[in-house]
C-alpha cells in the first residue's frame, strides 16, 4: 500500500487540508489547536483517503498488518507533516507513527489501544458497540480478583486476573489475556453486553501467555494445565463461576489453539470462538520462508478430514475480509468442521489481522457459543 496521490505541499495556499474539513495554515498554532486526525473523504477510485497528520520531526504511519508503513511528507518549511492514505470500503486498523525518537500513538487522534497505538475506522466501518473511547494514556480498569498461578506443567508464574461481568456465570477463558486487560477494555466491553441483555453473565478468565508459538503450537501441556491446576483455582477463588458452560475465545494462534483444545480436550471444550485463527499451522510451515504457502487449513485440516464427529462442538469463526492470505485456510477449516459435525457460525469483519478487528467479533461469538 503507498501514499495516496493528491495534495501538492503549496505554503501559499491557506488551506490545502480543506477537503478534510481542515481550516487554517498548518504549522500554526490555531491550525494545530483544532486539528484531529484520521480525517477521511471518499477517493474517486473507491474507497477512501484518510489523512495523517503529525507535528515536528520526520516519520511514517504504520499499521498493524494492513499495509506497508507510509512515508509524512512535510508542508513547505513547517512543522506539519502529513500522508493520504488510500483505503478499502470497510476498515478497521490499529496504527502508530514511527519517528526517530520512537514509536508513538497518535496525538491528535482519541482513539488508542495501548500508550503508542492509535485506532482508525473509514466511515462505512460499521460500529463496535459497548467498547468505549479510551485514550493512549488512559489506564483501563483490571479485575479486582488475581490468582497467582504457579503452574508445574508449563513452569513459572503467572497472574490470571478473573471478572464477574453481570455477577458471573459460564466462565469464559480469553486467550493472550494481557491484551484484553491492557490494550482493549475486555471487562468493560462484557459487563455493557451483559447489561444490555445481549448475552448472559459469565465469568471471565484472562489467561496471559509467556511463549505464544511454544504453547499455542498445537500441544496438549496448555490445556492439561488448565483443566488440572488453572479451572481448580478459579473454583477457589470465591467469583461465582460455571465451569461446566466453558467457553474458550483466541485469536490468531490463540484461535488455532482454542480449536485443537476442542478436538483433544472434548469433555472441557466445547464451545469456541475463534478469530483469524492461524489454520496455515503444520510443522512444516514453522519457520518456512512462506508460513502461509501451505496446503489450506494446515495440519488442522487433515485432522478435521479424518475425525470420528463433532457433534457435541459448537464454534464461531470470525477472520477480517482483507486478510486474503488468510481466507483459504480459515474457509477450509471452516467447512472441514462443519463436514465433521459441528455447529458452526462464520462471519468476516472489517479488517486485517488487528485485534480493533476482532472486538466486536468477540462479543458476538461468546455470546452464540453459549446458545
Amino acid at each position: 500500500m503507498t501514499a495516496a496521490p493528491g495534495l501538492a505541499a503549496d505554503r501559499h495556499r491557506p488551506s490545502p487540508f480543506a477537503d478534510f474539513g481542515l481550516s487554517g495554515t498548518p504549522g500554526t498554532e490555531a491550525f494545530w489547536a483544532a486539528a484531529r486526525t484520521p480525517l477521511s473523504v471518499p477517493s474517486p477510485d473507491g474507497g477512501w483517503v484518510a489523512l495523517f497528520l503529525w507535528r515536528g520531526s520526520p516519520a511514517r504511519v504504520v499499521f498493524e498488518s494492513w499495509s506497508e508503513p507510509v512515508p509524512l511528507r512535510r508542508f513547505g518549511d513547517t512543522d506539519c507533516w502529513y500522508a493520504e492514505v488510500a483505503m478499502p470500503e470497510r476498515l478497521r486498523v490499529t496504527y502508530q507513527l514511527l519517528a526517530d525518537e520512537g514509536a508513538y500513538a497518535d496525538p491528535l487522534n482519541p482513539a488508542g489501544a495501548g500508550g503508542d497505538r492509535s485506532l482508525a475506522a473509514t466511515p462505512d466501518a460499521p460500529p463496535q458497540p459497548h467498547w468505549p473511547l479510551v485514550g493512549a494514556d488512559d489506564v483501563l480498569p483490571l479485575p479486582r480478583t488475581r490468582l497467582r498461578w504457579a503452574s508445574e506443567r508449563l513452569g513459572g508464574r503467572r497472574t490470571v486476573r478473573v471478572h464477574p461481568a453481570g455477577g458471573g456465570g459460564p466462565v469464559v477463558v480469553l486467550l493472550d489475556g494481557d491484551d484484553w486487560l491492557h490494550l482493549h477494555p475486555a471487562t468493560t466491553a462484557f459487563d455493557s453486553a451483559v447489561a444490555a441483555g445481549e448475552m448472559p453473565p459469565v465469568t471471565l478468565v484472562f489467561l496471559p501467555v509467556k511463549d505464544r508459538e511454544a504453547e499455542f503450537g498445537c500441544r496438549p501441556g496448555l490445556w492439561e494445565a488448565v483443566r488440572d491446576e488453572l479451572l481448580p483455582l478459579v473454583a477457589e477463588s470465591g467469583v461465582p463461576a460455571d465451569p461446566g458452560r466453558l467457553v474458550v475465545a483466541g485469536q490468531s494462534l490463540g484461535g488455532l489453539s482454542a480449536l485443537h483444545a476442542a478436538l483433544d480436550f472434548p469433555e472441557l471444550v466445547s464451545r469456541v470462538a475463534v478469530q483469524s485463527g492461524s489454520f496455515w499451522w503444520s510443522p512444516e510451515a514453522v519457520g518456512a520462508a512462506d508460513p502461509l504457502g501451505g496446503p489450506p487449513g494446515g495440519a488442522l485440516a487433515g485432522r478435521l478430514r479424518k475425525h470420528p464427529g463433532l457433534s457435541g462442538l459448537r464454534v464461531a469463526f470470525d477472520v477480517g475480509e482483507h486478510e486474503t492470505r488468510m481466507l483459504p485456510h480459515c474457509e477450509a477449516v471452516e467447512s472441514l468442521a462443519e463436514a465433521a459435525g459441528a455447529t458452526v457460525r462464520v462471519s468476516r469483519s472489517p479488517s486485517g489481522h488487528d485485534r480493533v478487528g476482532w472486538r466486536h467479533a468477540l462479543l458476538r461469538d461468546v455470546a452464540w457459543a453459549l446458545g
